[in-house]
């Protein structure tokens, strides 16, 4: 069967403390073909992240005058910060039949679906909120005016996570991060994404 696969577009959202960035460093190590989509951002890098692989760090002015030229798919404000995953990297990627992984926040997922038809959404949702608070404040990172601040935005995010096409509750490391792969893998196999394959094996039988 010699029937070109498309890429999938595989979007995660989550709020803050959902435990989303253990699970998809988990899915991208198992699947090494499944690429990461690098956003950019003006806020500060934190301890160990590393431009141009975790982020592209912008100043406030770069990332306006990128996003004034329509060179994101998608771009957000959150937590004070820009957020914007650039458009032509991920056409390529999915033109090249590549997986492209997209950890992204719930206002980008909404834009982004009114860019690109064809892709599935997975939202990360914590067992509770006493647990998401501990999470946060596991952190150490947190004063008590932004783990307020938080809080009230993961409310909001989680209120859209109906929107998407699967829910994954993080209460058990391991068994969410199995939840997750098979909704990936389960997404891989749509007929949508391999265009001409059943015709193929069929004109093998005239």
């Amino acid at each position: 069967m010699t029937a070109r696969r498309s890429g999938l577009l595989f979007v995660v959202s989550a709020p803050s403390g959902a435990g989303k960035t253990t699970l998809l460093t988990s899915l991208l190590k198992e699947f090494p073909d499944l690429t990461y989509s690098v956003s950019a951002t003006t806020r500060a890098p934190r301890q160990g992240e590393v431009d141009g692989r975790d982020y592209h760090f912008l100043s406030e002015e770069e990332f306006l005058r990128l996003r004034d030229t329509g060179h994101f798919a998608e771009w957000a404000e959150v937590h004070g910060s820009y957020y914007g995953t650039p458009m032509r990297p991920v056409v390529d990627l999915l033109s090249a039949g590549k997986d492209v992984l997209f950890d992204i926040d719930v206002a980008g997922a909404d834009q982004l679906r009114r860019v690109f038809r064809e892709a599935t959404y997975v939202f990360i949702l914590p067992p509770s909120r006493a647990e998401l608070i501990r999470r946060l404040g596991a952190r150490g990172t947190e004063s008590p005016q932004a783990l307020s601040r938080r809080l009230r935005n993961a409310a909001g995010e989680i209120a859209q996570a109906g929107r998407y096409d699967y829910l994954v509750v993080n209460d058990d490391l391991p068994r969410a991060a199995d939840h997750l792969r098979a909704i990936y893998l389960a997404a891989r196999s749509r007929p949508a994404l391999a265009p001409g394959l059943v015709e193929d094996l069929l004109a093998q039988f005239d």
